[in-house]
């Protein structure tokens, strides 16, 4: 059986399903009223549907606070080492503060991941606030994930574009690993651009289904691009029994599907944080 290794997830909270933002993520999930908790038991039934072995887990911060926070990414990677992998996020407008929480989250939670939405706090990640973070990701060994792409929700897309915004930062950051997810759309050949051109710069497919991946990631995927894209659902927006629907239908060779699914996830976030 080909192991799976979600790049992109969320264990949802009421603080996040709570969200004005995600009213449609309600209606989808058939949620009429906010519940008091959210059993793990249903982000694991979720990935046992779809045969997913491992999942990044992600925290969420934004410009009103924490509503997945640091220690509730912990402790699920504590409860189910062997099934979630965890990503930080931090308060982009406390620069020191955000590089210490960073550093307890890696080194004393044992997350593996930082992940910031540029559209959430309506900053391209070339912004200044960003660099010390950078810097940290970089001496802590841990990568650096980002939304890249227009927004879902109704902000302003433009902080995910990928160039010129994502092409400075990874240029002067040569060492920093980072993971672009939902693919760049509409900006997918910048995306593709970015990707080929930088060593450390990878694309996850989360928030889109197979049939919905532009023609030029797919040839891609097929070709130079095999190491250099990851498999994402963005659950529990969209599950990733969906995501992985008429996945045969890319054309993918046995190689190009194992890295792709398994593969490329579990070199980038698999190997754990640098040790002193």
């Amino acid at each position: 059986m080909q192991p799976i290794f979600d790049a992109w997830i969320q264990h949802p909270t009421p603080a996040f399903i709570a969200q004005p933002m995600f009213a449609s993520l309600r209606r989808w999930m058939g949620i009429t009223e906010i519940p008091e908790s959210i059993p793990v038991e249903m982000t694991l039934a979720a990935l046992d549907a779809a045969g997913v072995q491992r999942a990044l887990t992600c925290a969420w911060y934004g410009p009103d606070g924490a509503t997945i926070d640091n220690d509730a990414v912990g402790q699920l990677v504590r409860a189910h080492p062997d099934r979630f992998v965890g990503a930080a996020s931090v308060d982009l407008r406390k620069p020191m503060d955000a590089v210490r929480e960073l550093r307890r989250a890696v080194e004393e939670l044992g997350l593996r991941a930082l992940r910031i939405l540029p559209w959430l706090w309506g900053l391209p990640p070339n912004d200044r606030r960003y660099y010390p973070l950078y810097a940290a990701c970089i001496d802590l060994g841990i990568p650096f994930c980002l939304q890249v792409g227009h927004a879902g929700p109704l902000l302003p897309s433009d902080p995910g574009r990928p160039i010129p915004y994502l092409d400075e930062v990874a240029c002067e950051f040569p060492e920093l690993v980072i993971v672009g997810g939902h693919i760049g759309y509409p900006w997918t050949e910048e995306m593709i651009a970015l990707a080929t051109k930088y060593e450390n710069v990878y694309i996850d497919t989360s928030a889109y289904k197979p049939k919905r991946y532009p023609a030029n990631l797919v040839q891609f995927m097929r070709g130079h691009g095999k190491k250099k894209v990851l498999f994402g659902s963005n659950y529990p927006m969209i599950f990733p029994a969906d995501c992985l629907k008429d996945i045969e239908q890319l054309g993918l060779s046995d190689e190009a599907s194992r890295l792709f699914l398994h593969d490329n996830a579990a070199r980038i976030f698999g190997r754990g944080p640098r040790t002193a």
